[in-house]
């Protein structure tokens, strides 16, 4: 009896492995074809939309909204940090990752049309649409200090110069080398901002509009960061905090992120680096911990 059982046990392990096998490599070849992945996220979609919005009154009269896309990724995230969910790994991420740009798209074609259907508002705001890309570099100049308090050296360089999207990457990557300490600190923040970047900026957005008596357009015109995805988080607060102005806040929104991602690339270029490798080398002997690749002599 115990050779037979484990004759059983054996094969069913082999059974369990070519199971294994033959999904991985159905996956392979087509990853959208993890059900299990796609299940998971209409779970999680069905969960945020039935808690709804909540609003946290801070103190009188100032009122946070946290929208569903908010907790539904801190969800997402919980679920992929998880030991005991074995389905959403790396791989699914990946597979996530390309939905989430693909559906994005649908978004980003709702605000162009509604760009141009209020075109006419972008034009009567003028230069202010092209103003407001210089706000950007005010990154620099709370980002930088902090870090080098933290003991980063010149990775601060490519940490704090933007927001670290694609166009960045690429100036950054292009003018300091691929195994530079600029290019690790851009790849750095790149990464932290794929995955928790959409979190913080929809958070910060609902805090900004209940507390900062700014225009609605401000707003909108500061979700654009270049970011598909930052921009569609940071959208949500301030169209539930202003839905009278639907219209013209998703024009502004889809607007200023395409100058953000179009414009952007040339205020790194021309501006955002040389200021951030002046403040670095201004700062840096006065403010910057001695680190212990420092101390050994290899920077």
């Amino acid at each position: 009896m115990g050779i037979i059982s484990k004759k059983d046990n054996s094969t069913n392990e082999i059974q369990h492995i070519y199971r294994q096998k033959t999904d991985k490599r159905i996956l392979k070849k087509n990853p959208w074809r993890d059900y299990r992945l796609h299940f998971t996220i209409l779970v999680l979609v069905i969960i945020a939309m039935f808690i709804g919005p909540i609003e946290i009154e801070i103190t009188k009269g100032v009122t946070v909204s946290i929208m569903p896309l908010l907790y539904t990724m801190v969800l997402g995230l919980v679920f992929y940090l998880a030991k005991s969910i074995t389905w959403i790994e790396r791989k699914q991420s990946r597979v996530a990752e390309g939905a989430m740009m693909l559906f994005i798209g649908i978004l980003i074609a709702k605000l162009a049309v509604s760009s141009g259907q209020s075109m006419h508002l972008l034009f009567e705001m003028g230069p202010a649409l092209m103003l407001q890309e210089l706000g950007h570099l005010a990154t620099i100049l709370i980002a930088l200090p902090v870090a080098l308090l933290l003991g980063f050296k010149r990775e601060t360089i490519g940490m704090t110069n933007s927001i670290g999207r694609e166009p960045e990457v690429a100036v950054v990557v292009d003018k300091y080398g691929f195994n530079s300490p600029e290019s690790r600190g851009i790849f750095a923040l790149f990464i932290v901002g794929t995955m928790i970047g959409t979190i913080f900026i929809s958070f910060l957005t609902s805090i900004c509009v209940s507390v900062l008596p700014l225009h609605p357009f401000a707003f909108a015109m500061a979700s654009g960061v270049g970011s598909a995805s930052m921009n569609a988080a940071s959208l949500g607060p301030t169209l539930a905090a202003f839905p009278a102005l639907k219209t013209q806040i998703e024009a502004f929104a889809g607007f200023s992120n395409l100058l953000s991602f179009s414009v952007g690339i040339y205020i790194v270029i021309f501006l955002a680096l040389p200021l951030t490798e002046k403040l670095y080398y201004l700062l840096e002997p006065k403010i910057g911990r001695k680190s212990v690749v420092n101390q050994e002599g290899d920077e």
